[in-house]
């Protein structure tokens, strides 16, 4: 396997009227007979302080790229992209802004690949932008997860409050270590990364924007993609840890029985980060499922 370096797979291009990061790595053209029909795969990260698409998904990408040209997007207000004020529900803000990004690299179809905000983005597009899409993968999704049995907020989302709150590395380590049932993972490396992106010059007005969108009343119900699930037509796979303290596993039933093309995979003592956590399985069934599309069919 090619060893991949942030710096060597960085990349900036513009998207509408901001300029969004992403990471690229993997075949630089491929078949309609390749994996997955030869589509490309876009990975969307989650929004909790310090995300960014190379610290979701940096780990991951050299498996990946092995089958597929692979982009990692920061979302707005994420990482090395730009950070404007939220027009609207973040997730058609970012939505339209990934495909904006898509047309200037001249990439007409996409597999996409998101975790919590991230997938809540992914679905968003895909229900806008149907012809763009190929095949769905949602761990822990935003917006579509609807609690059943849980209190809202959720551990997770409540610890990710209190960071916005007060911005310590005390809460940031908090709101991580809820995210994975292996607490060895939450390293000081880890927080002080994670701690350095989250109060970078922008990062924290973003947030706040961010989070505005799902609680204003203008606004909030565009980001209730469960009430839309049902419109959904792409073969999805749905991911759960089934220790998520974020978006539990009983989130997961609600799109499960909406989505008509839907199937749910629960990784055992897993939490939020399944990408990490149970790495290797989930780069397994997810490749597996992306390399059952055929483009010709539209599937």
């Amino acid at each position: 396997m090619v060893t991949i370096t942030k710096e060597s797979v960085r990349r900036s291009a513009n998207a509408k009227d901001i300029t969004l990061t992403y990471y690229e790595a993997g075949p630089a053209s491929t078949e309609p007979t390749g994996p997955g029909g030869g589509l490309p795969l876009v990975m969307l990260h989650g929004g909790g302080p310090g995300a960014s698409a190379w610290s979701n998904f940096g780990s991951a990408l050299p498996t990946f790229a092995a089958s597929f040209r692979t982009l990692l997007v920061d979302q707005p207000g994420f990482g090395g992209s730009d950070k404007p004020p939220v027009v609207g529900n973040f997730y058609r803000h970012a939505a339209d802004h990934v495909v904006a990004l898509l047309d200037e690299l001249g990439i007409e179809r996409v597999h996409l690949l998101g975790n919590s905000l991230g997938g809540g983005t992914a679905m968003r597009l895909a229900l806008t932008y149907p012809d763009r899409v190929g095949r769905l993968i949602l761990m822990g999704p935003g917006g579509l997860s609807l609690n059943l049995f849980h209190a809202d907020p959720t551990e997770g989302v409540q610890r990710l409050m209190d960071f916005a709150a007060e911005p310590t590395r005390e809460n940031l380590r908090a709101f991580i270590s809820t995210m994975v049932v292996n607490q060895e993972l939450v390293t000081d490396e880890l927080v002080e990364e994670r701690f350095a992106d989250a109060t970078a010059p922008g990062a924290q007005d973003a947030m706040r924007s961010m989070g505005m969108s799902f609680w204003n009343p203008d606004t909030a119900e565009d980001g209730m993609l469960w009430r839309e699930a049902h419109h959904l037509r792409k073969h999805t796979l749905l991911t759960w840890g089934r220790e998520d303290r974020v978006n539990p596993l009983d989130g997961a039933f609600t799109a499960l029985k909406l989505i008509p093309k839907a199937q749910l995979h629960v990784f055992p003592n897993c939490g939020h980060w399944a990408q990490i956590e149970a790495a290797d399985e989930f780069a397994e069934i997810s490749t597996a499922f992306l390399a059952r599309h055929v483009e010709r069919s539209r599937a």
